[in-house]
């Protein structure tokens, strides 16, 4: 597991350098074009946000501590693998991308080989992991009611607006501030998918030791989300509510997610 996680730190580093920071330049860079540019940044912050995750999972012993962090990122990788496969005819490996560099071409192969193994690998390491010796510490820090009441409706925000997109990627249209095609669509709602199962998980598990990594993540990503939308503030029409809902959702996981992250314990160095 440690050296799947090591695996995956690089892989999303490598992601959050190609959408995050190169957000305008996926035609030439990526495994396939994404416009416009805000979307890609915003997929971009999930691939931060889960580079935060493993990183601080793997300086984590407990493994415990680490359960959330790590099944989110099973459920982005699955969720992703699918989407991929029903649009893989959008991949810069097409023919109609015949024009297009070497870079662009081995970026669409490299993702495709990516989220063939990670899923695979990362379900039978979880089985195994499950299965190691040892027991789980004893629950000891409570996540406080006014947490988990927020976290509760965030993660229901996220659940039922990922699932539509993922499920009907036309629900895009009037459940998200921009339009996006299908294939990025369902790339969105993967990680709206991961975040709310990991805010829902945090809403019922009630242990705040547990969901420290989890938080410090969830703080990142809406952090950047906000950043992105300040680099790209014309994709947005702020003349509708959709707009100003968007922002203040990422607001509201900053806060969550810096609140959980703030009432949280340091990290123990003793095994479990």
């Amino acid at each position: 597991m440690r050296a799947l996680l090591a695996s995956f730190a690089v892989l999303t580093a490598l992601a959050t350098g190609a959408l995050y920071v190169l957000a305008e330049n996926t035609a030439e860079t990526f495994a396939w074009t994404i416009d416009p540019p805000l979307t890609a940044a915003f997929i971009g912050a999930g691939y931060a946000a889960g580079f935060v995750l493993v990183v601080l999972s793997l300086r984590d012993p407990v493994w415990a501590h680490s359960r959330v962090a790590v099944l989110t990122i099973f459920v982005f990788v699955v969720l992703t693998l699918v989407a991929t496969l029903l649009h893989i005819n959008r991949m810069h490996f097409d023919d109609d991308f015949g024009d297009l560099g070497a870079l662009a071409k081995g970026a669409a192969w490299f993702w495709l080989a990516v989220y063939v193994v990670i899923p695979v690998a990362m379900a039978v390491l979880l089985v195994h992991q499950e299965r190691a010796p040892g027991e789980d510490p004893e629950p000891t820090h409570p996540v406080p009611v006014v947490l988990r009441f927020a976290l509760a409706v965030e993660s229901a925000v996220l659940l039922v607006v990922g699932a539509l997109i993922y499920l009907d990627p036309a629900t895009a249209t009037w459940v998200w501030p921009w339009d996006m095609p299908p294939f990025t669509a369902r790339v969105v709602a993967a990680w709206l998918l991961a975040f709310g199962l990991a805010t829902a998980l945090a809403a019922l598990g009630g242990d705040l030791r547990r969901l420290r990594t989890a938080a410090i993540a969830y703080t990142v990503f809406g952090a950047l989300v906000l950043v992105a939308v300040a680099r790209f503030p014309d994709t947005l029409d702020w003349d509708e509510a959709p707009a100003w809902i968007f922002v203040g959702m990422a607001a509201a996981v900053v806060l969550t997610g810096a609140a959980g992250w703030r009432a949280a314990p340091a990290a123990s160095r003793r095994h479990g």
